[in-house]
């Protein structure tokens, strides 16, 4: 039997793979902990055959960010998963260890463009483009260090992460869809990762003891805007008419310097993962619609 312990014990991602696991409790022990002051310093790591580290603090309105809270970025995103990873290290002394950061897609930075397809490999660089991705990607930095033949390190880079009751564009792009009668066909892919996909590569990594290093789950299929819009209305048994007639002005928008070909470009730009080992097919895209839809609250 395994034993594991997830850091930050109210994200979206630690409650949903502590509810993940709850189906396989003859072969794990799950326990969750807050490290939001520093009581976590007295818990015994000893115990643990992995760490799940999924604390931080998530993606802001970088534009709207005071120094101080950037300096706060640092602390928790970079200092404290480097902190947890090194106690984690010394309490496991030379037993097998495995402790497993979630990354994110964001340490490449977010230059997405509507008008042309941006394709991440094992070979591209990180290039963040603000202090968000930049302190991401300085944890991944500081804990490399830390693995050893007993102390494997394993980084999670995944792109945006969707599901019951998620965060981020999923749900603005979900009130679109419940609204709208019509939305803009642009032909755009995005790599996406479907949190059910994610618990499944995570449980997997952990049971089979995958090596130290760097991975980029995402589902199978790369996604366009405007069939994600449209499956969500489908779930709802609403229709919604794609359309290409008006596309030049999309196009037009994506060129208006500012807050509005930002968020054109956010919304139907391009950017992908290539297709690696690390694409999963456990379930189709239209399934994990049904699947977000039918549980969201």
């Amino acid at each position: 039997m395994k034993r594991i312990l997830i850091t930050g014990e109210n994200s979206y991602i630690g409650t949903s793979f502590d509810a993940f696991m709850k189906q396989y409790q003859d072969d794990y022990i799950v326990d969750t902990i807050s490290v939001r002051d520093d009581e976590w310093k007295q818990k015994d790591f000893s115990l643990y055959d992995a760490i799940y580290h999924v604390a931080g603090i998530a993606h802001a309105d970088v534009g709207k960010v005071s120094k101080e809270q950037q300096e706060l970025y640092y602390k928790v995103n970079r200092d404290l998963t480097y902190e947890v990873a090194k106690k984690y290290k010394e309490d496991r002394k030379d037993s097998f260890s495995q402790f497993i950061y979630m990354s994110s897609i964001i340490v490449y930075g977010d230059n997405v463009s509507i008008r042309k397809k941006r394709v991440i490999t094992k070979e591209t660089k990180p290039n963040p483009s603000n202090f968000y991705g930049d302190s991401k990607l300085q944890a991944e930095l500081k804990i490399q260090p830390l693995a050893d033949d007993n102390f494997q390190v394993c980084i999670i880079r995944p792109p945006m992460i969707y599901g019951p009751n998620s965060k981020g564009n999923y749900p603005q792009l979900r009130k679109l869809a419940l609204k709208l009668p019509v939305f803009p066909d642009i032909p755009n892919e995005r790599s996406m990762l479907f949190v059910g996909n994610l618990m499944i590569f995570i449980k997997e990594m952990i049971s089979k003891c995958y090596y130290t290093g760097i991975y980029y789950p995402q589902n199978v299929e790369y996604v366009r805007t405007s069939y994600l819009v449209k499956e969500i209305a489908n779930a709802h048994g609403k229709k919604i008419k794609l359309v290409k007639l008006g596309n030049w002005g999309v196009y037009l928008l994506s060129y208006i310097p500012g807050k509005i070909g930002n968020l054109t470009n956010k919304a139907f730009g391009n950017l992908v993962y290539e297709k690696t080992n690390c694409s999963i097919a456990i379930y189709d895209f239209s399934e994990t619609i049904l699947e977000s839809e039918r549980k969201t609250e």
